[in-house]
């Protein structure tokens, strides 16, 4: 069932959404070579907390830590280490969120550690293109698989692979609510957007294939043959006219 949610709900989701982008717009100065990913969740958590809100990960699930930080061939759910030493040449895709008055906020984005490979720098910037690419469709009257496809078409039209495991999902007092948002589909098919939904999009892309496996640790996903791996996510809504971002 797709939860739509009023104009007061929305707003609280908006104050939620406000450390969130506040946070993935200053890691963009704060990561370097050097740090650990532990070092990354440290700063999100310190500031989630400095915010008055809560975490939306740590814990949820038995998640050990407040982001997911995953690195080169990490897809999602990279759990933070201190022993996880970025290098030069890296790339890092930080996923978190807060929870303000019981409603979440959900977005991520994938970083350059130091100087990186053009190829690399094409793949963080394709998940950011194709996110984009799919919410000019978000947009009442239009249907979920428009956002899928566009995203798809985006991705693959620059050589890169769509990740098929993990996707999309709508998100309000829980983190993940219907509808599943995957990021390859066809036009014109799945649910009508209409004003309200509230939906966390989230391109996931890689280099090589994207066939998927989960490590011994139960939650970090990682491409199979060793590819490097972008992901862009922001929480947007559905409206009588453009979406609104609210974690950008």
């Amino acid at each position: 069932m797709i939860i739509i949610k009023s104009d007061e709900e929305i707003e609280l989701m908006r104050q939620a959404a406000v450390p969130t982008k506040e946070m993935l717009e200053n890691l963009s100065s704060i990561i370097k070579p050097g740090m650990s990913t532990k070092d990354v969740d440290d700063y999100v958590e310190e500031y989630i907390l400095k915010s008055g809100m809560k975490p939306a990960f740590k814990g949820y699930s038995g998640y050990p830590a407040c982001a997911c930080v995953s690195v080169n061939e990490e897809v999602v759910h990279g759990i933070p280490s201190k022993k996880r030493i970025l290098m030069e040449g890296d790339i890092v895709s930080v996923d978190l969120g807060t929870i303000y008055k019981g409603f979440y906020s959900d977005a991520a984005r994938t970083y350059p550690v130091g100087k990186i490979s053009e190829k690399h720098q094409k793949l963080i910037e394709t998940a950011e293109k194709s996110f984009f690419a799919g919410i000019f469709f978000a947009r009442k009257g239009n249907r979920l698989g428009d956002i899928s496809h566009a995203i798809q078409e985006c991705v693959e039209a620059e050589g890169f692979s769509v990740i098929r495991d993990y996707v999309g999902h709508g998100v309000g007092r829980n983190m993940h609510e219907d509808p599943m948002i995957p990021n390859y589909g066809k036009a014109n098919h799945g649910p009508q957007l209409v004003p309200g939904m509230v939906l966390a999009i989230e391109p996931m892309i890689a280099t090589g294939a994207y066939n998927v496996k989960v490590m011994p640790d139960g939650w970090t996903a990682v491409t199979k043959d060793g590819g490097f791996a972008a992901h862009y996510e922001n929480t947007i809504v559905i409206t009588d006219g453009d979406p609104i971002l609210l974690t950008k």
